[in-house]
């Protein structure tokens, strides 16, 4: 005998449907994977800085807050620690002017848009292992094509990679190249959403083009021009690939941030406790940084 349209549905169903709320069900299998793929990770890295944890096959014991304390001690990690603000400040500033500009010059119609548009985002598709082979190539010292230039302008060469002064510019260089492109993008696309009636009604009133960039543009780019920044100091502070991969740390452990540090001492010095340790002493750090940023930007919108 068929069953009817309207039974109603089955014991455990009901029980399910009692227990957890509609919205509840829908966002289970997400929540599923993120305590799977976030919070055990993060339960098991800080349980780890709490113990003497290697890579060896010695039992773990537990050795409470030993590992944190040794790192406020480290001066190394402060050194790594110095060497991610130092990148983060020179990186970050032309990352987002220079994006903008990109923008703006795109946005103006200049011809051959496309070319244009493909040219500044093409970098930011390329994997960083061919990013730092082709940066290496062009920073070598003698068939370098940098230092091919200043040859040809009578200037001396410059050692981009081994000289500890100019070393942390360089990678900072290759980063911009490489990821500018994606800020390129945001701006293009906040740029075409500005309203065209704001800048008949300007054009009317006699409003130059620099005038309209300062009263209109500028400031109707200020929202993204903050998420902009802050997903960059973000970006910065992680940075690791295109440094391990042009310098290694390098020269004298002159560019050597701190994800670079953790490495070292986790998978180096197979000391994995002590490197979670550094790693939540990080992490706070970035979590105060951009709280602090948060609770700026709030200030100003009130």
């Amino acid at each position: 005998m068929s069953s009817s349209p309207h039974a109603s549905p089955r014991p455990g169903v009901s029980a399910v449907r009692r227990l957890l709320p509609p919205g509840l069900l829908f966002a289970l299998p997400f929540l599923v994977l993120f305590a799977v793929f976030m919070v055990w990770p993060l339960g098991q890295g800080l349980w780890m800085s709490l113990t003497d944890r290697a890579l060896s096959a010695h039992t773990p014991s537990f050795i409470g807050v030993d590992n944190f304390t040794e790192a406020f001690r480290d001066a190394e990690m402060w050194k790594a620690l110095w060497h991610t603000v130092l990148f983060t400040l020179i990186s970050t500033v032309p990352l987002v002017v220079v994006a903008l500009a990109m923008a703006l010059l795109v946005h103006t119609g200049v011809p051959g848009q496309w070319v244009w548009r493909l040219a500044f985002f093409a970098p930011y598709l390329l994997p960083v292992g061919v990013v730092g082979l082709l940066w290496l190539w062009l920073y070598q010292p003698d068939l370098g094509l940098y230092n091919h230039l200043l040859d040809k302008l009578g200037l001396g060469q410059v050692a981009w990679l081994s000289d500890e002064s100019v070393a942390i510019w360089a990678i900072a260089l290759t980063t911009l190249w490489w990821t500018v492109g994606f800020n390129f993008l945001l701006y293009l696309a906040a740029l075409q959403s500005i309203p065209d009636h704001l800048y008949e009604a300007a054009a009317i009133d006699g409003a130059g083009a620099w005038r309209r960039l300062f009263s209109i543009t500028l400031p109707q780019l200020s929202r993204i021009t903050v998420v902009i920044t802050v997903l960059q100091l973000l970006a910065s502070l992680k940075v690791f690939d295109q440094v391990y991969l042009l310098t290694k740390g390098g020269p004298n452990n002159s560019t050597r941030p701190i994800v670079e540090y953790v490495y070292d001492v986790g998978f180096t010095g197979y000391r994995l406790g002590y490197a979670s340790a550094i790693s939540y002493i990080f992490f706070a750090l970035v979590v105060l940084a951009s709280a602090a940023q948060f609770f700026a930007r709030r200030r100003r919108e009130k």
